[in-house]
């Protein structure tokens, strides 16, 4: 009876023991950091080193803009379009900068074909390739879904034709990539498909040195919420977390983890961070920590773009405004889902930079330096 309860005490000791290291591996806000009834900045200071730039101002629709470094200058692409969101005219517009501060005039890099158009799905820099994913998304139908692909250039002025991304089997990818896919320091490049049908989403991940072949479906069971559009990053102690829009309104985060660099995620369950039931980003800086960039705002409202930081890419205890309502311009014209305020952050890091490229009012497309 005694090595039975010695036995016994020892399982539970183990099994406490678990429990407290789940808890800590739960991607979390500190209590108290965001104060939802300041609508005008969160009780959050200002972060101190940060500078604007506008890379377009356009005269009608443009968003999901996303930025790299290649070969010496700045690329960033977007989506736009004369008047609404998603529609048949929508082509994929990009721009070339030095110092990430002036900007040339912009420059069409996919048009729409006839029964789809074009939005990005990321950036893959290799070398001396750089690659853009492409989107092709139906323009009559959206619940209809749409297919990747992707152009190169070695010099930034010619590119090739678009060609199909392939899954491992040599199959076409049938969905769309989310902006931001992750290469890792092994090389393996991990990302999300938006799958047809009804845009299920699931990360994916590649060993191709390219990031255009090879792509296999991770294992990613259900959850709650209905995850779309996520980011992820890479934590100290090596594992990925990623982060998920909740279509379902519940305006807090949702994440998923995985040990095994993204062959296999835990099930999406919702965090403590509040949303906007935006996109956000989210990644890895040079000395360890992990940030998130997004819209913390527990409603609609995407008025405030904040900027938050951990040390070990579990809990968030630090957060600056980065600009709130009273930095938003007018509205100058409307159109359908022109959303006011800072629209889908993506970021990319060079040396001890954070560079976040987004949309302000769906209007202009914009660069945040953070150092």
């Amino acid at each position: 009876m005694r090595a039975l309860t010695k036995y016994v005490l020892l399982w539970l000791l183990i099994f406490s023991g678990c429990q407290v290291e789940t808890s800590v591996l739960i991607p979390r806000m500190e209590k108290g950091l965001i104060l939802p009834e300041d609508t005008l900045s969160f009780g959050l200071p200002r972060f101190a080193r940060s500078e604007w730039a506008e890379v377009h101002r356009s005269d009608g629709y443009v968003n999901n803009a996303v930025l790299t470094r290649f070969k010496g200058q700045f690329y960033c692409m977007w989506q736009e379009s004369a008047q609404d969101e998603d529609m048949p005219d929508t082509r994929i517009m990009f721009s070339r900068s030095v110092d990430g501060r002036s900007w040339e005039a912009p420059s069409l890099l996919v048009p729409p074909t006839e029964d789809f158009f074009a939005s990005p799905g990321g950036w893959l820099p290799r070398g001396d390739t750089l690659t853009a994913l492409v989107n092709y998304i139906c323009a009559t139908d959206r619940t209809k879904g749409g297919k990747a692909f992707f152009i190169s250039t070695t010099d930034g002025e010619r590119w090739c034709a678009p060609e199909p991304v392939l899954m491992a089997n040599g199959t076409p990818v049938d969905g769309i990539f989310e902006q931001d896919p992750l290469t890792l320091p092994c090389g393996r490049t991990v990302g999300a498909v938006h799958f047809r049908p009804g845009a299920t989403l699931c990360p994916v991940y590649t060993d191709d040195p390219a990031g255009t072949e090879g792509w296999k479906k991770a294992v990613f069971p259900e959850g709650e919420g209905k995850p779309l559009e996520p980011s992820q990053y890479e934590t100290r102690d090596g594992r990925l977390v990623m982060f998920f829009r909740d279509q379902q309104s519940s305006f807090r985060k949702l994440y998923s983890l995985s040990a095994d660099r993204g062959v296999s995620w835990s099930a999406p369950q919702l965090s403590d961070i509040p949303d906007s039931r935006s996109k956000q980003c989210a990644g890895s800086l040079p000395d360890g920590r992990s940030f998130w960039v997004g819209n913390p705002t527990g409603s609609k409202s995407r008025r405030c773009l904040v900027l938050a930081f951990s040390e070990d890419g579990y809990l968030f205890d630090k957060a600056y405004l980065l600009a709130g309502p009273g930095d938003l311009p007018s509205r100058r014209k409307d159109g359908r889902y022109k959303t006011l305020g800072y629209n889908y952050p993506k970021a990319f890091v060079q040396d001890d930079t954070l560079w976040i490229a987004l949309t302000v009012n769906k209007e202009d497309v914009c660069v945040v330096r953070v150092w």
